[in-house]
């Protein structure tokens, strides 16, 4: 009776993992597939009615169908590798040069190029100042995977990012962004049902993985922070049968190599978790961990490596040159901050101001998705038991902790705009999985208690809220941040 009842217990919770994933995937699906005109609301004071909000909406089609700077510069660049930069150029990664003789009244500095034409416009552009060309300043690998899906739709079906570029966009979204999440989310239920002790507990954390965080929110856009997060957990789930199960096949190390190594390539701070991951690894089998785990990590930094080169002459990424003449040249929206800073970009908040905002503030971790509180509750929780499974719940739990006391410090000395034009705290979305995973003992102790799940329900809520809130373009501003602005709260 005992084992059907567990029986009956696992087979309720795997029906409720299938629905959630089935349902975020649908969701997800609809909003790649959504319209081509796009709503932008806006929020107005009225002279007349200084405590009265007025909503004004508008319509207006996207030639191309990207969000923001950050994708347009990215699909400029596939763009360039697979079309041509449209201009003799010593890289096909240019997106665009300057001559100073084709200079005019309307073009001020004879700048040229797919990264200024309609609907290809983005700031995130650094000038080669040998060479007088335009790059994107985001890593060029990621656009060199995506360039290669591109081509492969341009021989099968013609299409062309100019002629067809919803065809086109849409598709490598699907491929790139969705199918991977809906992998992740399949991985993370394996992994949440293994290590969570309540099915209440178990699902919660699962319905917070599908509801509750920004990575679907971003799933509309080709970002980096997507791609990182996703990465995370499948370098984290081979491992987690080799520490628990004892397994020790070579592609489990493998596996684990390229990920964490992709990882990196994406979030550079996110070496912290390879590092520590090929460690750890290196402690369960040093000898599998040099035959597998290096060979494979060493893929993606020789593809991070060889783009970087084969794009600016140089190994070194050129976001590692912020500040510089790359970045700051006549014209630049970088040399305007500088010059006369406004929006995000003229916050000058004091340090512990800042901390806080990052934190539960308007672009805060907990004020956003305050399900994450109970993360920071299970710290305090650790497993008594001294068996396999604890350790590693205290051990993903004390990874989770490090890692993001690590990121949070990187950028408060980094950083002062809190990540720009975004819908939330993007520099830590790649740790959302390891928070979702650390998180669970805290839901399995809140099982037992009917007012304590009320609250957590509460917090799933709000947390769903603000991953909902910018569906419409994920990069805009939290909704905590519009009413802060509104209330007057900031004034920048």
């Amino acid at each position: 009776m005992i084992e059907s009842n567990v029986d009956a217990g696992r087979s309720l919770r795997h029906s409720v993992y299938a629905l959630l994933i089935v349902l975020t995937a649908g969701v997800s699906a609809g909003r790649i597939l959504s319209t081509q005109l796009v709503l932008e609301p806006s929020l107005h004071r009225p002279a007349d009615q200084p405590g009265k909000l007025r909503i004004w909406p508008s319509f207006a089609p996207r030639p191309m169908p990207t969000y923001s700077s950050n994708d347009r510069a990215r699909w400029a660049t596939v763009r360039a590798l697979v079309d041509g930069p449209g201009h003799e150029s010593v890289s096909r990664y240019a997106v665009g040069r300057r001559d100073p003789a084709l200079a005019s009244e309307t073009n001020q500095y004879g700048d040229t190029g797919i990264i200024f034409l309609n609907g290809w416009g983005s700031i995130d552009r650094v000038l080669h100042p040998d060479r007088q060309e335009f790059y994107s300043s985001k890593p060029p690998l990621l656009p060199t995977v995506l360039a290669g899906e591109y081509w492969l739709l341009q021989r099968m079906f013609g299409w062309t990012l100019q002629r067809q570029p919803w065809e086109v966009v849409r598709t490598v979204l699907f491929t790139v962004n969705w199918l991977p999440l809906v992998v992740y989310l399949w991985l993370l239920s394996r992994l949440i049902d293994r290590l969570g002790t309540t099915d209440w507990g178990r699902m919660f954390v699962m319905a917070g993985a599908c509801l509750g965080t920004f990575l679907t929110t971003f799933i509309v856009s080709i970002n980096n922070h997507d791609v990182a997060a996703f990465a995370v957990l499948f370098a984290l789930y081979p491992c987690v049968g080799v520490w628990l199960d004892g397994k020790r096949q070579g592609w489990r190390f493998a596996v684990a190599g390229f990920f964490a190594a992709w990882t990196s390539c994406n979030e550079i701070p996110a070496a912290a978790f390879s590092i520590t991951l090929f460690g750890l690894m290196c402690f369960t089998d040093f000898k599998r961990t040099l035959l597998y785990f290096v060979p494979a990590a060493l893929v993606p930094i020789a593809g991070f490596l060889l783009t970087n080169y084969l794009a600016v002459g140089d190994f070194v990424p050129v976001q590692l040159r912020f500040g510089t003449e790359w970045y700051l040249y006549e014209g630049s929206h970088w040399l305007n901050i500088v010059r006369t800073p406004t929006g995000i970009d003229a916050a000058d908040d004091p340090l512990w101001l800042y901390a806080l905002h990052l934190t539960f503030g308007h672009h805060g971790i907990f004020s956003l998705s305050p399900i994450f509180l109970l993360t920071l509750a299970a710290l305090w929780w650790p497993d008594r038991e001294r068996h396999e499974t604890a350790r590693l719940r205290n051990g993903i739990r004390l990874f989770a902790l490090l890692l993001s006391a690590a990121v949070f410090a990187f950028y408060l000395w980094k950083s002062n705009n809190y990540g720009g034009w975004t819908s939330g705290p993007r520099w830590f979305f790649w740790l959302i999985p390891l928070w979702l995973l650390a998180m669970l003992p805290a839901a399995d102790r809140l099982a037992a208690s009917r007012w304590a799940r009320g609250i957590a329900y509460l917090l799933l809520a709000w947390s769903a809220m603000s991953a909902a809130y910018p569906a419409w373009n994920p990069w805009r501003h939290p909704w905590l941040y519009n009413l802060m602005q509104y209330c007057r709260m900031i004034d920048y």
